[in-house]
């Protein structure tokens, strides 16, 4: 009997023929009477039979899937979140894919393995990590967690991201404040530092002094003061101004008349 169909195909196949365009972002995968077809077609035209086969076109591209979703933290409280899941399936198991997930694989497989996925990581997290350095740390850990359940079926997780998060009002706002007290601290830092710096400048500057008033002081012996003494009495010898000069010897004291 089944002879007889494959028969009645080869007759009819030159009459009536059709064409399935498969696009560059796509793979395409034949179907005959309910039977997968193992090889995937690559973009291109891609012919069957009408009524006996037909051609399940998937996309080979990546795609962007966003949920809205509230994720378990640490200490008890929910957060909601926006992620977006970046993923593609692996084209040489498009048929694998059919036959064990079906066409509508991305409620299948996706999106429970990722809700599974994204409440196991998230409970292991304080909420505020959500808003600090940890994020790309969890995004990663999720996405690690999806692959090792996913991979196996033929699907590839590039990307987890965490978008828009939505803390609970009051822990929102307890964050804040510890984030202002931290900044407020840094300034703080800055100012004593800055101070610091300044006392070490004037402290500086007072030695310096200091300093100079002493090798000033230790450079004027009784000789180096008498020999200014002698070159003021000359000075005051070539004025030719009238003057009285009242003196010990050593140093000169000059009165106008």
């Amino acid at each position: 009997m089944l002879h007889r169909h494959w028969l009645l195909l080869a007759v009819l196949s030159p009459l009536a023929t059709g064409c399935a365009v498969v696009r560059q972002d796509q793979v395409g995968i034949k179907r005959t009477l309910g039977r997968i077809d193992p090889k995937p077609r690559n973009p291109g035209a891609v012919g069957f039979l009408p009524g006996f086969q037909s051609v399940i076109k998937l996309p080979a591209r990546t795609i962007n899937r966003e949920i809205r979703l509230s994720l378990p933290a640490k200490e008890g409280v929910n957060v909601q979140a926006d992620i977006s899941i970046l993923y593609r399936i692996d084209a040489p198991k498009a048929a694998e894919i059919l036959e064990k997930s079906g066409a509508d694989y991305e409620e299948v497989v996706i999106i429970p393995v990722f809700r599974a996925a994204a409440a196991d990581v998230s409970a292991r997290f304080y909420a505020k990590d959500l808003h600090s350095g940890e994020r790309v740390v969890i995004e990663r850990a999720i996405r690690d967690q999806m692959m090792q359940v996913v991979e196996g079926r033929g699907f590839v997780i590039e990307s987890v991201l965490l978008k828009s998060i939505a803390l609970p009002q009051g822990l929102a706002r307890a964050i804040e404040e510890k984030l202002e007290a931290e900044q407020e601290a840094l300034r703080m830092q800055f100012v004593l530092q800055r101070e610091k710096q300044e006392a070490e400048r004037k402290l500086i500057e007072a030695g310096g002094q200091r300093d100079a008033q002493k090798v000033l002081g230790e450079g004027l012996s009784p000789l180096i003061l008498q020999f200014r003494s002698i070159e003021a009495f000359r000075e005051l010898a070539r004025s030719s101004n009238a003057k009285v000069i009242i003196t010990d010897g050593k140093s000169p004291m000059l009165v106008q008349p």
